[in-house]
């Protein structure tokens, strides 16, 4: 899952080195933190959310494969 987010956010952004994602694991759902530039916080984002949701969409679609639940956070 780490891999797949950081797959989708350096395609995205200017400063694909400087992305970074972490993952907290918890007992029944494992969170994953994005960090980007603060230039490109906004490519990630996108208007009105539409690229975080459509991101957030292949991670659950892809958590579900795998039986797990995961979330993504979006950190400034």
């Amino acid at each position: 899952m780490k891999e797949l987010i950081k797959y989708i956010a350096q395609a995205l952004v200017d400063a694909p080195d400087k992305v970074e994602v972490a993952e907290v694991l918890g007992e029944q759902t494992s969170v994953l933190e994005l960090r980007v530039a603060k230039e490109d916080l906004g490519k990630v984002i996108g208007k009105q959310g539409r690229t975080a949701k459509a991101i957030r969409t292949i991670l659950t679609a892809a958590s579900a494969k795998l039986h797990k639940r995961a979330v993504l956070e979006i950190i400034e």
